[in-house]
């Protein structure tokens, strides 16, 4: 049961505070990383209180020195575009940038939102995971699941749970009656059977919506469809619970074991006490200035202290 996340992660006075920062960036700098995906309203990772402001700035010029500003220097032009007023490095950029600290599944879940807004392509992510850079490896492995269709960080979640269990889906499953009416948009249609996965968000226990969904799934039942709604608390915490009902549908024994990829991803991800912490420590070693050095023609680099 898809809910339209709308861009609503940027905080209020986020554009303020990005114009005291600007101050102190020389020309050509921008900001970039989880600043930019916060300032472009993507689903962001849960963040450390003490996350850095992230900018980058190209290497001929002066290296602002500030506490809680992460300052990566560039060999390169960075490539930016003024948005508010104020220079944000380009979606792709950002994402390259990003992949450097983050787990696998917080950066899908990021690159997900940046397809699902349409600020960025997928042609765009492939072209910039060929650079010789740092967070390239993580950016090209993320790709590979990465789906625009998503509609909220727990839809990216559940698609890949299944995913990495080898439970084939479909996404944004269109469902129509016997006369070819469209009654509902799935998040998840299981591959060959008539069972949908959906992730039910906050927003589907409000009272009005309850009662809305619980009439769709009584249309779809009656033509025999079989939709199952997943929390975030079953997605994270209970995944055996979710391939059970998958291995039911396709006539399969479940066996476990197959969960062990997908509770490594959550394991590593902001998503657990542990993932937060060691993406704060990746944060904390990394504040200090990093460097983009080029050795070939196209922009390489490799983020370094100085």
């Amino acid at each position: 049961m898809s809910e339209s996340y709308a861009p609503s992660t940027r905080s209020a006075w986020l554009p303020e505070e990005l114009l005291a920062w600007y101050a102190v960036l020389p020309p050509g700098g921008a900001f970039t990383h989880l600043t930019a995906a916060e300032h472009r309203g993507w689903w962001l990772p849960r963040l450390p209180r003490d996350a850095p402001v992230f900018v980058a700035v190209p290497d001929c010029g002066t290296r602002p020195r500030r506490a809680g500003l992460h300052v990566t220097r560039h060999c390169a032009q960075v490539r930016s575009q003024l948005n508010d007023g104020l220079p944000i490095a380009d979606p792709d950029e950002v994402l390259l940038a990003a992949a450097c600290h983050l787990g696998v599944l917080d950066l899908l879940i990021l690159g997900d939102s940046a397809l699902h807004l349409g600020d960025v392509t997928v042609d765009e992510l492939v072209t910039s995971a060929r650079r010789c850079r740092r967070g390239a490896p993580a950016l090209r492995a993320a790709l590979l699941s990465m789906d625009g269709r998503s509609e909220s960080p727990g839809e990216t979640m559940l698609r890949l749970l299944h995913s990495t269990c080898n439970i084939p889906v479909e996404a944004q499953a269109l469902i129509r009656d016997e006369y070819d009416q469209l009654i509902a948009r799935a998040d998840l249609r299981i591959v060959g059977t008539r069972r949908l996965a959906e992730y039910d968000g906050a927003h589907h226990r409000e009272a009005g919506q309850y009662e809305r969904d619980r009439e769709r799934d009584r249309r779809l039942q009656t033509l025999g469809w079989s939709p199952y709604s997943y929390s975030a608390i079953t997605v994270l915490r209970q995944p055996h619970l979710i391939l059970r009902d998958a291995d039911e549908a396709l006539g399969r024994v479940s066996t476990p074991d197959r969960l062990d990829t997908w509770r490594q991803l959550v394991q590593d991800s902001s998503y657990t006490g542990t993932g937060l912490e060691r993406l704060r420590a990746r944060l904390t070693r990394t504040t200090a200035s990093a460097r983009d050095w080029s050795q070939t023609t196209d922009p390489g680099s490799e983020d370094c202290r100085v």
